[in-house]
């Protein structure tokens, strides 16, 4: 038999030309602390189930890694579905869909349950997914033309796919099945149910939550924590899509092709209005002094604080706006990393005791010069910024800590209004496969980047996973701390924007490690049919990305 050469951790091997990566993963699987779920070959990503035909380089990816732990998350989701499916003996009556994510899980429900979900149901399903599991069945792979796909998606009342896949400009589908259970999956799978050995199902509202391990410990299973508030913004944008009849990237496409767009536009912009004009109404009602701002990376932070100041003019408030970042300590004295780099986003790098005090006299009517941060010369700079605050004044305050107990520990909570913004999609590719509030983030950042920064796609992505760190360091623990939450996503927005992001994703050199990632989302990107940003108004958070903006971002 012909021998080929393999090179793996660095050491060279002979094998069988036809081994497949699976047989190489087992035989190094001792030298990884977490399971082998897929592999570069050559620098390309596959499926373990790929053969190695000639010489080349192989490098294996585990559930530690990013792209490995989301084939585990996708797996799962498969896993579950095909469960579902045998538990209603495949009938054709009843629909899962596969809401957002809640904490480290799937919010879900089923549609056409006579009586709803319940303990039982649930418990029957977990146990089937626990028996596949301990079968160990393989997942199976099929590409398929694109028109066959759809034959078989509408045979299984799967009408979402169908829509999708009107759209699709490429021949062919890759399915996946499980036994006879097949279902399209955006994205890599793991070799075999045999691999998805932790998950939960937890009963929660109209539905259920499928609880899946973090990336950081992937063999062990975090207790469910409800977040409440989350919950309650993400189902009220879940409201808004089903009241303007689009939950799909196929149904926002109709849109599109039955050129609905600009009023989908208007309605979903007016929509945010409302709830911005609610927030002001509330914070004015509460006789709240202090409004403190904080969200994750590219949630429109800005554009959202200048509005709710409008709308807050609009009933009788007078707003000054702070920004946190004009109190980081001299640069000399910014707390350093683990590899000896400025930190930034440690709540260290805030002179916290000047803020509460400057914020402290402020609140009891005295004159305060306020600092400005001379971001040139890392200096913390005083040049005449008094302030004082009058009746019907309200402080604005816009920054990452905002949320942070320990950031206005001083100030009375009864002066303080704490919102927590972020771009939550309720958009889904279809009812089994999310969309990630990351990469919609991700997208819209690169784009921004390049605009006001003069950055690269590749240097955005390249920065992206130490800013997702920053995050849920500082930012994710605190957002229940909120009085209210407010979604900065925009049901259309992914169709505005890939006009822009896509010339800077395809810029990217095959050579450079951000590639890969690039090109994951110019293959996402083509989901959505584009659209012209024309239409959308000067004050949309969407213009913070685009440009054009009626206000200073």
């Amino acid at each position: 038999m012909e021998q080929v050469t393999v090179k793996v951790y660095g050491e060279s091997i002979q094998v069988p030309a036809g081994t497949t990566l699976l047989e190489l993963a087992k035989r190094f699987e001792e030298r990884e602390d977490h399971a082998i779920v897929l592999a570069y070959l050559d620098g390309k990503l596959c499926e373990l189930f790929k053969e190695v035909t000639d010489q080349c380089e192989v490098q294996f990816l585990t559930l530690a890694d990013e792209i490995g732990f989301s084939s585990y998350k996708r797996s799962t989701t498969l896993l579950m579905l095909k469960a579902i499916d045998d538990v209603m003996e495949h009938s054709k009556d009843f629909q899962v869909r596969i809401m957002y994510s809640l904490g480290n899980g799937y919010y879900c429900e089923m549609e056409g349950l006579p009586e709803g979900m319940s303990e039982d149901l649930l418990f029957s399903i977990k146990r089937r997914m626990k028996e596949l599991v301990w079968a160990d069945i393989p997942i199976r792979k099929e590409s398929v033309s694109t028109d066959v796909a759809m034959r078989r998606f509408a045979a299984q009342g799967m009408v979402d796919k169908v829509h999708l896949f009107q759209y699709r400009r490429v021949s062919a589908a890759n399915l996946y099945s499980i036994e006879e259970y097949e279902d399209y999956h955006y994205g890599y799978m793991v070799p075999s149910t045999g691999y998805i050995k932790c998950f939960d199902l937890i009963l929660y509202s109209a539905g259920f939550v499928l609880q899946m391990p973090a990336m950081e410990e992937p063999e062990t299973l975090a207790p469910f924590e409800p977040r409440k508030k989350l919950f309650r913004v993400l189902k009220e944008s879940e409201d808004w899509s089903t009241m303007l009849g689009v939950d799909t990237v196929g149904a926002l496409n109709d849109v599109i092709a039955d050129g609905g767009i600009g009023d989908l536009m208007l309605v979903q912009e007016a929509l945010q209005e409302k709830k911005i004009a609610e927030i002001a109404e509330r914070i004015e009602r509460e006789g709240k002094k202090v409004v403190l701002i904080a969200g994750p990376s590219s949630s429109g932070k800005t554009t959202f604080s200048h509005r709710l100041s409008i709308q807050l003019r609009a009933h009788g408030m007078h707003p000054h706006p702070i920004a946190l970042d004009d109190y980081f300590v001299n640069r000399v004295d910014t707390p350093k990393d683990a590899s000896g780099k400025y930190d930034f986003e440690c709540i260290e790098a805030i002179d916290r005791k000047q803020f509460n005090e400057d914020l402290t006299r402020l609140l009891a009517g005295e004159m305060v010069e306020l600092p400005r941060f001379n971001f040139h010369t890392g200096v913390r700079e005083y040049k005449g910024d008094f302030k004082q605050l009058n009746s019907g004044d309200v402080l604005v305050i816009e920054g990452i800590h905002g949320l942070n107990p320990k950031m206005t520990e001083q100030l009375p909570d009864n002066s303080k209004f704490k919102i927590y913004i972020s771009a939550l999609t309720s958009l889904n590719i279809d009812q089994h496969n999310r969309i990630s509030t990351t990469d919609g983030r991700l997208i819209r950042r690169i784009v921004r980047d390049a605009r006001t920064r003069g950055n690269s796609a590749q240097d955005t992505i390249g920065m992206w996973s130490s800013v997702r760190r920053g995050e849920e360091r500082n930012i994710f623990p605190y957002q229940e701390e909120a009085d209210i939450m407010f979604n900065s996503a925009l049901i259309y927005e992914l169709s505005v924007i890939k006009q822009y992001a896509e010339p800077l994703l395809f810029a990217i050199s095959h050579d450079t490690p951000e590639y890969l990632e690039a090109k994951r989302l110019l293959k996402f990107l083509d989901y959505f049919l584009g659209v012209s940003g024309e239409a959308v108004p000067n004050n949309s958070i969407l213009r913070e990305f685009i440009g054009g903006s009626s206000f200073k971002v």
